[in-house]
């Protein structure tokens, strides 16, 4: 079995189906917090349950789509309490949301991970990111792996 190509189009709003518009309207209440749950949210913009689960996993803001940017590094870090602690603070400080951290067990006082980090508001270029990220006291030989 082969996988479906995705393809996207950017379309005008005033033109999209009524379906399409009342769910995005529903995803923004849920967003939101106005609405706590998805049969509150449809019964407010008026539409079906079976409808909005059709399109919710289909239908993302145009500038949520621009705005994303992971990158993943890898680093070694010291087997010393409150290393990774300081690494998470460093990436929180610099504006960066960390999506996955995957660590191996510490061997001879060093453990290996690998990060992806949502750059889309980081306040560094990542170049930057990556020296700064070294020179956090117990953090090795840290390097970029991927971009997406």
């Amino acid at each position: 079995m082969t996988k479906r190509e995705e393809k996207f189009y950017l379309i005008r709003s005033d033109i999209l189906p009524e379906s399409i518009a009342k769910t995005i309207e529903a995803k923004k209440l849920l967003e939101s917090g106005e609405a706590d749950t998805v049969h509150e949210a449809v019964e407010r913009v008026g539409l079906s349950r079976s409808a909005f689960y059709k399109y919710k996993d289909g239908i993302f803001p145009f500038n949520a789509m621009m705005s994303e940017e992971i990158m993943t590094i890898t680093f070694a870090l010291e087997h010393r309490s409150g290393k990774l602690s300081r690494v998470l603070q460093f990436v929180a400080d610099c504006g960066g949301n960390v999506l996955t951290i995957n660590q191996t067990i510490p061997l001879q006082g060093i453990a290996n991970i690998a990060m992806s980090i949502d750059m889309a508001h980081l306040n560094l270029s990542s170049t930057d990111f990556v020296d700064q990220l070294q020179q956090i006291d117990g953090v090795r030989r840290a390097m970029i792996v991927g971009r997406g």
